[in-house]
């Protein structure tokens, strides 16, 4: 198949198109009940704390938050599924434009939710709890409400703020995704899409590698000065806001946000940077295998070992299907469906966006974006994003307000997915494929523990300065190295000055990088207890698929410390960590043998 062979994702089944009259009528029914449920919260007096909260008037604003909630879901993903895949659709962002302009009175809503709620204590949560079965569903929600309402601003400046974020940080991002989508480098006298240009990483001639990232470095030099402003702009709104609502460092708002403590942050964070040399030693194990002293960055995707395999969409899928049927015939009957009902746009080309992403459609159904290319590492990429798209399903009877789950856990399903897929490939190779098929799955480790952290550093720096003036292009490159040198060590030596331009996490939410390294090791140490389950029997192994399951479905009702702890992980304690990272351990001492 060719990239425009791909499948692509099926849109019709909500809409025949942007320019389809049930879509406008559609919009013009989500303002108006956008409009009503604005009436109702000045009808029910939710404004700030003091004001008396019971339980028919919580009862009434939940329930007309979730339907509006519900309707603005399934609307931003039909447009989204336009815009991700043609950034030159003009209709397209025309429409996502007006939609976003009628979310914004969602934000000040919300917020006054929250500060009606910040008043309440434990024991009135209690006895609301005990008072209503939709209030007792909707506790987690509640409780961290009062947590958020404690770093709240006046409900005017939080309604400002909220009305600001379109044209100021939400502005910036937009502009910076519209501006990768459409860069282009030139590579041996070839207009080719950055896009394209980051594929050649993964090419078996170290000149091709060379040249493409030399062809990459220069188109992202040719807009740093744009990207500059746009991360400029989301920074120094973000640190503002953070200060403004009470925080005491940059990385504060993050832990509330993604749901976890700085105990356990600074638990993994401890155990990330103890096993940075073990994957120094990987990378310079790597650099032997390539006849090299050292790794260039444009070696670090660069393919080690050989497979038998044609890893085309058709053999992924296939592949992906059987080996999530052996987890459980639940798991491969979902994926059999995802392929069948054309929830996947697989292929790349002008105007989509890069990497990959899982949305939520409609009922239970997701949609995967990703760009296809013939390998291994792709199949895991498909893995990775039908294991949200798995988590939905898991969600999808609840409601929004009871489905929000931080990005600690959001990963969880996406990496337990992906890991299973990786295991399958180690485990039925040899040989040149065993080492391909180890590579592959250390590749992936190394972004989300060495590459991750280092994006962690550089963004915790760019926090620090941004408070005081803008930073220049040549200083956010100056950052981005030095956090790269802080993580890969010497064992790297040509390094990636535009990553910060690059990586489109940094342009949307704070510190959008540790939660993945939380979430491979995390899903790493459940699926430990998956195959220690699966060794003792049949019965032990249908018992954790039900807990695992139950999890996946309670991660808007739940703490990551409170659900870690129904399978005996303690998130604070550093062994759990390092137990995890020991798997990683010996599959670099496993790698470095096959490549002495």
């Amino acid at each position: 198949m060719t990239a425009t062979d791909l499948p692509r994702w099926r849109t019709t089944d909500l809409y025949g198109g942007l320019d389809d009259p049930a879509l406008q009528a559609e919009l013009k029914a989500f303002v108006e009940e956008v409009n009503g449920l604005g009436a109702l919260y000045d009808e029910v007096n939710i404004h700030e704390r003091g004001n008396v909260v019971t339980v028919t008037a919580l009862e009434r604003v939940l329930d007309a938050t979730n339907a509006v909630n519900s309707r603005a879901a399934v609307l931003r993903s039909y447009l989204n599924a336009f815009t991700s895949t043609d950034s030159r659709d003009a209709l397209a962002q025309q429409l996502m434009s007006s939609f976003t302009t009628c979310t914004l009175p969602l934000g000040p809503l919300r917020s006054r939710l929250t500060a009606w709620l910040g008043g309440l204590d434990m024991p009135a949560i209690e006895a609301l709890s005990a008072a209503s079965p939709t209030l007792e569903a909707h506790a987690h929600a509640i409780r961290r409400a009062v947590a958020l309402a404690h770093h709240q601003m006046s409900p005017p400046e939080e309604d400002l703020a909220a009305r600001l974020r379109p044209s100021g940080a939400g502005g910036w991002a937009k502009l910076h995704g519209n501006v990768s989508a459409v860069l282009s480098g030139t590579f041996r006298e070839e207009t080719l899409p950055v896009t394209a240009l980051r594929a050649l990483a993964t090419d078996p001639d170290d000149a091709v590698r060379q040249d493409a990232f030399d062809a990459e470095i220069a188109a992202w030099r040719s807009v740093d000065v744009v990207m500059a402003a746009c991360l400029n702009g989301v920074k120094g709104e973000e640190g503002t806001l953070a200060a403004r609502r009470g925080f005491k460092n940059p990385v504060g708002p993050s832990l509330l946000t993604h749901g976890i403590d700085a105990q356990t942050l600074d638990a993994m964070q401890g155990a990330v940077i103890r096993s940075l040399p073990d994957f120094q030693r990987y990378f310079h194990a790597k650099a032997h295998a390539l006849g090299k002293a050292r790794l260039d960055w444009w070696d670090l995707f660069a393919p080690v070992g050989r497979s038998g395999t044609r890893w085309t969409f058709d053999a992924g899928t296939r592949f992906v299907q059987q080996q999530f049927h052996s987890y459980s015939p639940g798991l491969g009957d979902f994926a059999a469906r995802a392929f069948r009902e054309d929830w996947v746009d697989a292929g790349p080309r002008d105007g989509k966006r890069s990497g990959a992403f899982c949305m939520r459609w409609a009922g239970d159904q997701s949609r995967v974006l990703m760009n296809h290319d013939p390998s291994l590492d792709s199949v895991s990429t498909l893995a990775h994003e039908l294991g949200h798209a798995y988590h939905n399903i898991q969600l999808a009877h609840l409601p929004p307000l009871e489905r929000e789950t931080p990005m600690t856990l959001a990963e969880t399903a996406s990496i337990f997915c992906e890991t299973i897929i990786q295991n399958a490939a180690l485990d039925q190779s040899s040989g040149d494929e065993r080492l391909y098929a180890l590579e592959t799955q250390l590749l992936g480790h190394a972004q989300v523990v060495v590459d991750i952290h280092s994006r962690f550093l550089f963004e915790r720096a760019v926090y620090d300065r941004r408070g005081d003036r803008d930073l220049s292009p040549q200083e956010f490159c100056d950052l981005m190295t030095w956090a790269q040198r802080e993580t890969y060590g010497h064992a790297v030596d040509t390094l990636h000055p535009y990553m910060w331009a690059v990586k489109g996490h940094y342009y949307s939410l704070p510190f959008y990088n540790y939660p993945y390294t939380f979430g491979l090791l995390f899903a790493l140490g459940l699926y430990a207890q998956y195959r220690t389950a699966r060794e003792e029997g049949e019965d032990a192994a249908r018992d954790f698929q039900s807990r695992y399951d139950t999890l996946l479905a309670r991660t808007g009702q739940a703490t990551p410390l409170e659900l870690a702890s129904t399978f005996g992980i303690d998130l604070h304690a550093p062994d759990f960590w390092e137990g995890s990272l020991d798997v990683i351990r010996a599959q670099i001492a496993a790698y470095v043998d096959l490549t002495a």
